[in-house]
């Protein structure tokens, strides 16, 4: 038994050595271990250096342009994302449905838009005004009664707010 026990363990060490020839222990000890140079207190100094200097510029802001306007004001100008409207009754040439709504103005003129997929429904003039409607949001648009045969469409956005009294069927 003795013997199985020596033959196998000399037929180990000896299997063992021919695999572990090029591991990393065949280099410890060698200051020059993978090509690697030494490098001096200096060198190390100056390298940390030159990468302190570099300040890291926001790429967000455009090269030669100037920059007059908050990231959150620009990010909402440039969003193609229009606020819904319920219309939940016959109103002269709209009817009842949801519709996106957009604000454009065209040549002086405030228009409010309203639109189903990719359809104008209605375009209504209306007028530019400063109220905010007592609104928390930004983009905002409501249906509101007004009178016993009117309804008004208030429409609020980053460019301008209008409001626009439209006739009920």
């Amino acid at each position: 038994m003795k013997k199985i026990i020596t033959i196998l363990s000399i037929i180990f060490i000896s299997c063992s050595k021919v695999y572990a020839e090029g591991d990393l222990w065949d280099n410890y000890g060698d200051t020059n271990t993978y090509g690697q140079q030494a490098v001096s207190d200096q060198e190390f100094d100056k390298a940390l250096q030159s990468k302190q200097k570099k300040k890291k510029r926001d790429k967000n802001i455009p090269k030669g342009e100037n920059f007059s306007q908050s990231n959150e004001t620009e990010m909402l100008k440039n969003s193609k994302e229009l606020p819904v409207l319920l219309v939940p009754l016959n109103l002269k040439s709209i009817p009842i449905g949801h519709y996106q709504v957009e604000g454009i103005k065209e040549n002086g003129e405030v228009f409010i838009k309203l639109y189903q997929a990719h359809d104008v429904i209605a375009k209504l003039p209306a007028e530019e005004t400063d109220d905010d409607f007592g609104s928390e949001t930004i983009n905002f648009v409501k249906l509101l009664p007004h009178g016993d045969y009117h309804v008004e469409i208030i429409y609020g956005g980053v460019d301008f707010n209008a409001y626009s009294i439209v006739d009920i069927e």
